[in-house]
């Protein structure tokens, strides 16, 4: 199949983000439910006049409506650290068991009243404590976007080898060192391990009657220094897998940012017959290749 350079990486995508890519309100909503009931409670200290005796009573009474706080700030962690003019603390959050001690509560009130919690509560600047805990939990989940990112070449690449009608473990295999490929088909890959002082992992490996295939995916919305090391140590792999009898070198790769990287991307794509974009998944380059 011949191809042009330039065409083909005119069709690189600005963006990979799916639906869902942005907030998982699932699990959101499953976070703040974990929480509710102790979210409630703390519904009663809103508008409080008295809100550190309130809060006092509230804590000795129920002392597992400490646990929700550190979201109230944005904090994933049970325990956090305090410092000022009085000195440094560590405060625990996780759930106590009975009535906490005098000094205990004196000092969660003391966090309270620093980090801006009762006047939060206490000046109805939020008039529902659930619905705010949805609205930080929902900033804070916007952070694992780069987590969600980081696989979403591989997401989209594995749903169409399923579409292809490969099934996973059986046809399809994710995140396969070359150790196992060597295990499960007898077949010499030492040439891509530098003769096993290298342990290789690829995202996929395509089994068909004819041929192994080991795929990488990437996708780069942006530049970097990285982008030129990967093209470079993809070309030397492809080069090195041309030798190994019923082994293919496949690359799945996409993204404005290799703009950056044009000329090393281009050595690469010139000696490597196996390397696609999102547009050859679309139409249909699995099904014509892996075969």
């Amino acid at each position: 199949m011949s191809r042009a350079f330039s065409e083909w990486l005119n069709g690189f995508r600005e963006s990979i983000a799916s639906y869902d890519y942005y907030i998982d309100f699932n699990k959101v909503y499953r976070n703040v439910e974990g929480i509710k009931i102790e979210l409630s409670m703390l519904n009663s200290l809103i508008g409080s006049k008295n809100i550190k005796k309130d809060f006092q009573e509230l804590v000795r009474k129920y002392p597992e409506v400490l646990k929700c706080i550190p979201l109230l700030l944005a904090v994933r962690n049970e325990e956090i650290f305090c410092q000022d003019a009085t000195g440094g603390y560590l405060y625990r959050f996780g759930c106590a068991d009975g009535t906490p001690a005098d000094e205990l509560v004196e000092r969660y009130t003391y966090f309270m009243e620093r980090t801006g919690l009762f006047e939060l509560l206490q000046d109805h600047i939020i008039s529902n404590v659930m619905d705010y805990a949805t609205g930080v939990e929902t900033g804070l989940d916007s952070n694992g976007r780069k987590n969600r990112g980081g696989h979403l070449m591989e997401d989209l690449v594995e749903r169409f080898i399923r579409q292809a009608g490969f099934i996973k473990g059986q046809s399809y295999f994710k995140e396969m060192y070359i150790r196992q490929i060597t295990d499960n088909w007898a077949i010499d890959l030492s040439a891509l391990s530098n003769q096993g002082k290298m342990e290789k992992r690829f995202d996929f490996v395509v089994k068909t009657d004819r041929m192994i295939y080991g795929i990488e995916t990437n996708f780069y919305g942006s530049g970097g220094s990285k982008l030129n090391e990967t093209a470079r140590s993809y070309k030397t792999l492809a080069l090195e897998a041309e030798d190994i009898e019923g082994f293919t070198f496949v690359w799945f790769t996409d993204g404005k940012g290799w703009a950056s990287a044009r000329n090393n991307l281009e050595e690469t794509f010139d000696v490597m017959p196996h390397i696609y974009n999102i547009k050859d998944l679309e139409n249909g380059i699995i099904s014509e290749v892996f075969v």
